[in-house]
């Protein structure tokens, strides 16, 4: 049942009582961290003079590489990404020296006098390059099914291309930022913006040389995230860590924001080459994929990243024989990382492209291409990587949509649009998500928890996952408020830290709520187990009679009762003072493990993922052809969550996640000039959507009460699957433009479709069709025949 209680800091976060690390009240003989990095995409580091820096009045330290007394790795999977620059810098953003002072006016003076002789190098700054000059990060990767050369000769139909995906920059409100103060001895509290406080506490005990248990991080709550604070915030950490080691004073490293987005990894690009044999009515009868990914100068998730690409190839369409190419190739660029949806964008984004294609080859509407390809429920129901598509509603869905939205006399009412209107054109797209949860890394799919009962009924509760505005700790106290029967407001959700749950895994894969909320059950499981055992016994000294049995006992409207003698009844607060009064323990630890989970990666063969969550959108644009404008007119979307714990929650992340996804897909577009400079390094050169680029009409419908997975109360995840959704409205903007030659040529675009791309691509149409863009009006659609 869903309980819709506001977001546990909505209140403080309007009121600006929210407290974020840069808001903790600066301890006593606080430092300011300052980084300087490199200038150049690639060169090496030939001298070095700091004396004058060092004479800046206020300046209590400046570390190089030579001043770390552990290791100088951060690298979180294959140590490949140092701390501070050695003897070359790899791209322009990375820490060569740390500052700190009482002051960051200060550090900047002291950084100003510091003279550094590099000698420069060649960079590597595109995927072209990096594939010419053979520059990879790791082995290539690859999965198969059937064979996909032979059925490509074979098929009566076949198309190839390539598609070009862009970065995308997480732009998080609250920057990367750490505050590190000592204590005695080795000891170091960790404040840290970040998504995977184990890591963060793992890498600083590591450039620190100490053990684990020296080291605690905290994390009260995030100010965004989307994975960007995953593996990067990391950074911040290790080197305030570092600055506070060194002058064992507190130290604060909080990065600006043009700092933060020249030195942060991004969305990793891709070049995709795909190949697709398909019959008469466009079924799919083989595709061959090579997906190569700019990684950046370190590997950081890229391998993951690039994993979930692959598998998320097909989307949700079955691909009887399938054969894809993996590749990250190591460029001049920050190491690029997670981002929401990890992967999975990339891959859907080429599979979509396909289907998109078939259906302008055959004359046919799309929609009909994407349904007659669908996985099914009971056959063609196993994916390219041997695992069966369970609880499958895709079809469904897609009918159900299809009346909802009125796409059929929308399509039509667009086509006679286009007929009429030379500079304006209308497009309109259907997709569909299918997007797995769990952690491809298998080990990571665990989590723990601390649950505390106090003797006033009050509840707090420690968990290993973080708050970045997502709603995790709301659908938490949701949880706890379920399994006690009692109010919400009794409960609170402390802030992460190492010291009460250790070796946690990220927030991340759309499974913060999956993995902590059966941990905090389990840890409430056990406390309960204990007191209905002695509330057995204080019923039977308070009523005569048959004696409770344990099953009988539960927690109900803030009461501990008997349901078979529903007289026998003790107030949940007076059972927790009679508990502590009996010495019965009132705290308990939880662990969970998703189950049934595992698949041989060098096979690419198994079942990385515990269940599905199924999506769809319908999205409708109008676009300027003159300028490349366009307008989002009405979206429609069916989101499947089984049984939702916070429903405004829940929409609230599917709304946000599509318009993160509409970014990506139109106007976040990340430059570099020939130098490997970020051009796009501040809001007034980074576009991302603003309440004006919302919908004109927003329709979203939570499909709710469909058979889910062994889940937490059987709800299932909405993080990170909305956000491909917007590929509805890419390819609506393609469909627009594509009617500009009655949809009898294929677009040559890209992702993100900037004003650029839309216009490029619309007058290039015109140049193929040898017409006057000026006097000629383009032809509608076929009809529609889904």
């Amino acid at each position: 049942m869903t309980m819709n209680l506001a977001h546990d800091s909505a209140l403080y976060h309007v009121t600006g009582e929210a407290v974020f690390v840069d808001d903790i009240p600066a301890p006593e003989q606080l430092l300011h961290g300052y980084v300087m990095y490199s200038p150049y995409a690639h060169a090496r580091i030939l001298a070095m003079d700091l004396s004058a820096a060092r004479s800046v009045p206020g300046i209590a330290a400046i570390l190089s590489h030579r001043d770390i007394p552990g290791r100088n790795q951060m690298g979180p999977v294959i140590k490949d990404e140092l701390c501070l620059a050695e003897n070359e810098t790899t791209f322009i953003g990375q820490a060569v020296l740390l500052i700190a002072a009482a002051t960051i006016e200060q550090c900047r003076q002291a950084a100003k006098l510091i003279q550094i002789e590099y000698e420069i190098l060649p960079a590597i700054l595109s995927i072209d390059d990096a594939m010419e000059k053979n520059s990879l990060l790791g082995p290539p990767r690859s999965m198969r099914r059937g064979d996909a050369e032979t059925a490509l000769k074979s098929s009566r139909h076949t198309i190839q291309g390539e598609l070009r995906t862009g970065a995308q920059e997480h732009w998080y409100l609250e920057t990367q930022v750490s505050l590190c103060i000592p204590g005695e001895g080795r000891e170091i509290m960790v404040y840290s913006s970040t998504q995977h406080p184990s890591e963060t506490q793992t890498l600083v005990a590591e450039v620190l040389g100490v053990a684990r248990h020296e080291v605690t991080v905290e994390v009260k709550r995030i100010g965004g995230g989307f994975g960007g604070k995953e593996t990067q915030a990391n950074h911040t950490a290790c080197w305030a860590a570092l600055l506070c080691n060194a002058t064992r004073r507190p130290v604060k490293i909080r990065l600006c924001r043009d700092d933060d987005m020249i030195m942060t990894g991004k969305r990793h690009r891709f070049l995709t080459r795909y190949a697709a044999g398909f019959d008469e009515q466009g079924l799919l009868q083989a595709v061959e994929l090579e997906f190569n990914s700019d990684g950046g100068a370190a590997s950081d998730l890229s391998f993951a990243i690039l994993e979930r690409t692959m598998l998320h190839a097909d989307n949700a369409y079955y691909v009887p024989h399938m054969k894809i190419l993996g590749r990250a190739w190591k460029t001049n660029l920050p190491p690029n990382t997670a981002m929401r949806g990890f992967g999975g964008p990339q891959g859907m984004a080429a599979i979509e492209t396909i289907m998109d294609r078939i259906a302008r080859y055959l004359g046919r509407d799309s929609a009909e291409i994407r349904y007659g390809n669908l996985y099914q429920q009971t056959v063609h129901n196993v994916t390219h990587y041997g695992q069966t598509v369970p609880n499958n509603h895709l079809g469904p869905m897609f009918d159900r949509l299809l009346i909802d939205s009125d796409y059929r006399e929308r399509r039509r009412a667009a086509d006679e649009f286009n007929n009429r209107h030379k500079y304006y054109k209308k497009g309109i797209a259907l997709t569909p998500v299918k997007f797995g949860i769990s952690f491809t890394t298998t080990f990571l799919n665990q989590a723990g928890a601390l649950v505390l009962i106090y003797t006033d009924g009050s509840v707090l509760i420690n968990h290993g996952g973080t708050e970045m505005g997502q709603g995790l700790h709301t659908k938490i106290i949701a949880i706890a408020a379920r399994e006690f029967g009692i109010e919400p407001a009794k409960i609170k959700v402390n802030a992460t830290n190492t010291s009460k749950v250790p070796n946690t895994s990220p927030t991340a894969a759309s499974s913060g709520s999956d993995l902590n909320g059966m941990a905090v059950k389990a840890a409430m499981d056990t406390i309960k187990q204990r007191v209905a055992r002695e509330m057995i016994q204080v019923f039977s000294t308070q009523y005569a009679g048959e004696s409770s049995s344990l099953e009988d006992i539960v927690f109900r409207n803030e009461h501990v009762l008997d349901l078979k003698h529903p007289e026998r009844a003790m107030p949940f607060v007076e059972v927790m003072k009679e508990m502590n009064n009996r010495r019965v323990s009132l705290s308990a630890s939880g662990y969970y493990r998703t189950p049934d989970i595992g698949w041989d990666r060098i096979q690419g063969w198994g079942n990385p993922f515990f269940y599905y969550v199924y999506s769809m959108a319908v999205t409708e644009v109008l676009v300027d052809i003159l300028t490349g404008r366009h307008r989002i007119l009405r979206v429609d979307i069916l989101h499947e969550c089984a049984h939702s714990i916070n429903a405004m929650i829940d929409r609230g992340q599917i709304e946000g996640g599509y318009m993160q996804g509409v970014g990506w897909c139109t106007t976040e577009e990340i430059k570099w000039d020939a130098e490997g400079r970020l051009l796009t390094h501040s809001p007034d050169t980074y576009k991302i959507p603003t309440a004006g680029d919302l919908p004109d009409d927003f329709r979203v419908e939570l499909l709710e009460g469909l058979p889910g997975a062994n889940t937490i109360h059987a709800s299932k995840a909405v993080g990170e699957p909305p956000l491909m959704l917007a590929l509805s409205a890419w390819l609506a903007i393609k469909d627009a433009v594509s009617s500009v030659a009655s949809h009898k040529i294929e677009p040559e675009f890209s992702l993100p479709a900037t004003n650029e791309v839309i216009v490029l691509a619309a007058h290039k149409l015109m140049e193929r069709q040898e017409v006057d863009f000026f006097k000629v009006e383009a032809a509608g659609c076929c009809s529609s025949s889904v």
